[in-house]
């Protein structure tokens, strides 16, 4: 229970030496707190006409976090507003500067990292990634956080990649180990994200881009929304798709992780949610309403989590076309499934149509070293566990800081102005040149990771729309869950929906995939090879 003290305004500053249950004011007002034991939760209904801010005194005052109310609190001017909770969702850690690259909140039993570089699309820098990592570690180990969310300050972008130009300016001045470092330290949080015993919800409303999807891809919980837009484009700067792509990407259903990879093709919204990268798609509009409700749970379950998130999704858009669906789909998993670029190249060819010679010319301006080097991982990466894939990357990333093209597309497109099209070196997919030999690597480091935990597929999958594999088993009969050989469209349909407990999207889902993969014979569904 909470006292009952009196609350009084001088000079329009409300000084709550304990609790009240209804403070009205007309004008700009200041809340002062300074008594201890205080809890800003007590105030159930507030009246005000202007701005409020307010000012702790006291840490040991159980408001949750300090600073600035968030905009649910403020009201229009000649606007009474009666609230039944105060919200402390953007209230910055005492002593944290507005100006950080990275804010930290603590709310009830939820921590929050906001990337907080809008300006540059948030884009991921070796602080950013000091200041999460310790942070990270110590959420990890605390009875008190029961689920970190992450998130990204503004609509625009989540995060959309590592700041390479940072990192190639420092290789060019002189600055290896700092450039090194960079990717070690990365590849490290990325690791600890996917390794990590607490719920981890990265809310990706914008761009999500290279670093930004190593920040949220290998979490439990990946929300989309129609701000969503999701690539892989490093082979556009002479690069590779890291930050754990090659382990990600492969296990994307059918070819779609090598499309993606090789090309760069952007998801957007609902079909990020589709492809498997995003676990649920929330409109933008009931983010902070999803927040408040991850705040409130008081355990560290990841299916209460879960059911919590499912509470806030949108509702089914039968009208939608999946972009990666159909006859596109069926073209990504002829052209892609080759095992060396020429041979993905000729396949498009042979196509003959407007989306392969499309898709063909933009593989061709790419860097051929990074498409080379690209294809070649993700090959390994679908047989490697996690942390293997880690380490490959790092070794990769050091080999291409010596490589020119790195430096010649981040210099080219995102350094000098104007930007201009990158000069590869070599040219051709036909001068590439053996890039590095496994069993002849010498000068680099070794990836030393911050836990000792590593899987061959995703723990968490079954928060995932299911993947094409999961359906094929089912249909084959290889799925000891799924029971009976003979089973019709609308059976496979309801098993699902059955084991995702009545998630949104699974019936279109499904279907897009028998659709596509499955025909009749006799009575029976049969799985296309």
């Amino acid at each position: 229970m909470f006292r009952r003290i009196t609350t009084h305004i001088n000079n329009n500053t409300i000084n709550v030496t304990s609790a009240k249950s209804s403070i009205s004011s007309i004008g700009d007002i200041r809340i002062s707190i300074k008594s201890f034991g205080g809890d800003i939760r007590s105030i159930r209904s507030f009246n005000s006409i202007g701005s409020i801010r307010y000012c702790n005194h006291n840490n040991n005052n159980n408001i949750y976090n300090n600073g600035l109310f968030n905009n649910n609190f403020f009201g229009r001017r000649g606007e009474i507003k009666q609230i039944s909770k105060i919200s402390t969702s953007n209230l910055p850690t005492m002593g944290e500067p507005s100006q950080a690259d990275v804010l930290q909140r603590r709310k009830l039993g939820s921590r929050i990292f906001i990337l907080n570089r809008p300006k540059v699309l948030n884009a991921l820098d070796l602080g950013m990634i000091r200041t999460m990592t310790p942070q990270l570690q110590a959420w990890k180990e605390s009875d008190l956080c029961k689920v970190i969310i992450l998130k990204a300050a503004g609509d625009t972008a989540f995060c959309a990649g590592g700041d390479v130009k940072r990192v190639i300016l420092d290789e060019e001045n002189g600055k290896h180990e700092e450039a090194v470092k960079f990717f070690e330290e990365e590849y490290q949080l990325n690791h600890l994200i996917a390794t990590i015993n607490k719920p981890f919800v990265s809310i990706m409303n914008g761009i999500t881009m290279g670093g930004g999807v190593g920040l949220s891809v290998h979490g439990p919980f990946r929300i989309a929304t129609e701000k969503t837009v999701f690539a892989m484009p490093e082979a556009k700067i002479g690069f590779f798709p890291d930050v754990g792509g090659s382990f990600f990407l492969p296990r994307l259903d059918g070819q779609i992780g090598t499309y993606l990879a090789l090309t760069g093709f952007q998801l957007k919204g609902l079909d990020v949610f589709y492809a498997g990268i995003a676990t649920h798609y929330v409109p933008s509009n009931r983010l902070a309403f999803l927040e408040e409700r991850l705040s409130e749970i008081e355990c560290d379950d990841n299916e209460v989590i879960n059911m919590a998130i499912e509470d806030y999704v949108f509702e089914s858009n039968k009208d939608h076309v999946y972009s990666l669906s159909g006859d596109v789909r069926k073209a990504i998993d002829r052209c892609f499934k080759f095992e060396s670029v020429e041979e993905i190249i000729e396949a498009l060819e042979a196509e003959n149509t407007e989306w392969a010679t499309k898709t063909k010319k933009t593989i061709l301006s790419l860097s051929p070293t990074s498409l080379k080097v690209t294809l070649n991982a993700l090959r390994k990466g679908k047989k490697k566990v996690i942390t293997d894939c880690f380490k490959m990357e790092f070794i990769l990333a050091q080999k291409f800081l010596e490589n020119s093209d790195f430096k010649r597309g981040v210099r080219a497109l995102l350094i000098d102005k104007p930007s201009k099209k990158p000069e590869w070196d070599p040219s051709t997919l036909s001068n590439f040149t053996e890039f590095f030999n496994d069993a002849k690597i010498g000068g680099v480091q070794e990836l030393k990771l911050l836990a000792n935990i590593s899987y061959e597929t995703y723990p968490f999958s079954k928060f995932n729309l299911p993947s094409e594999e999961e359906i094929r088993k089912v249909v084959t009969g290889e799925s000891p869950e799924a029971g009976s050989l003979s089973m019709t469209k609308n059976d496979v349909v309801h098993f699902f929906n059955e084991n995702r407990r009545g998630k949104i999207g699974v019936t279109e889902k499904v279907l897009e995939v028998l659709n596509r993969k499955t025909d009749i014979k006799g009575d029976e569904l049969n799985w296309i090879i």
